[in-house]
């Protein structure tokens, strides 16, 4: 099993999801964002950073790499895909994921230490958290605030694809719509959050509950390879 973590100009987190995966105990690989292919990843990591520099948008110009062409092959056949932070943002860009992520309501670069609610255990990426944990991760971002119409929130909501929620006692950091850290897409294969798991992947760093999302990535892979 194998995790493709896709480093654009700019990506200052693909180390760390590279750790992280290893750790969780998948093969993984670093694709240049240049490739056309995922060199037979299993799954793929979007990682934090500044992609192209943020220009015009987070996210907005990554969208147009070639990687991304077998990016979205991959999420269409039902591929898993993780997006962190500006990750998350490349995958809204390029309408993998619901919803765009504003300027912080703050206006300011926001970098803290966060708590989060799992407010979806049945996805790939969080079937190993225990349930009503909370958990602490960092955030690192200035357009973090998730947002979309009313209505379009309550069917999201209504589906169960929020993932995470920003939960006391720091509260929401960015202003985010109903407290929202993560969302997945239709088919629950597709996930995107601002907080940084990889960042949270040993205790030595402050927390490890990051490790419960790879985990749980990783064990989703194996049970996808066994019934294939």
């Amino acid at each position: 099993m194998k995790i493709g973590v896709v480093v654009f100009p700019g990506s200052n987190c693909d180390r760390d999801a590279l750790h992280a995966a290893q750790l969780a105990g998948a093969d993984a690989e670093l694709l240049w964002h240049e490739d056309t292919d995922l060199h037979g990843a299993d799954a793929v990591v979007l990682p934090g950073g500044f992609a192209h520099g943020d220009y015009l948008r987070a996210g907005a110009i990554a969208r147009f790499s070639p990687i991304m062409g077998a990016v979205r092959a991959h999420a269409v056949r039902g591929g898993l895909v993780l997006g962190i932070c500006n990750g998350f943002q490349v995958l809204t860009e390029a309408g993998l994921l619901p919803g765009v992520l504003r300027r912080n309501a703050t206006m300011r670069f926001e970098h803290r230490w966060v708590s989060l609610t799992v407010a979806n255990r049945a996805t790939p990426f969080t079937w190993q958290m225990p349930d009503g944990a909370t958990l602490r991760m960092p955030i690192a971002h200035g357009e973090g605030n998730y947002w979309l119409p009313d209505e379009e929130l309550d069917a999201l909501e209504a589906a169960g694809r929020v993932v995470f929620r920003y939960a006391p006692p720091e509260g929401n950091p960015n202003g985010s719509a109903r407290h929202i850290a993560g969302v997945v897409d239709e088919s629950g294969r597709v996930c995107g959050l601002m907080p940084h798991p990889e960042r949270a992947s040993e205790a030595l760093l402050g927390s490890d509950d990051g490790m419960l999302l790879f985990r749980s990535l990783v064990s989703s892979m194996a049970q996808i390879e066994a019934a294939a």
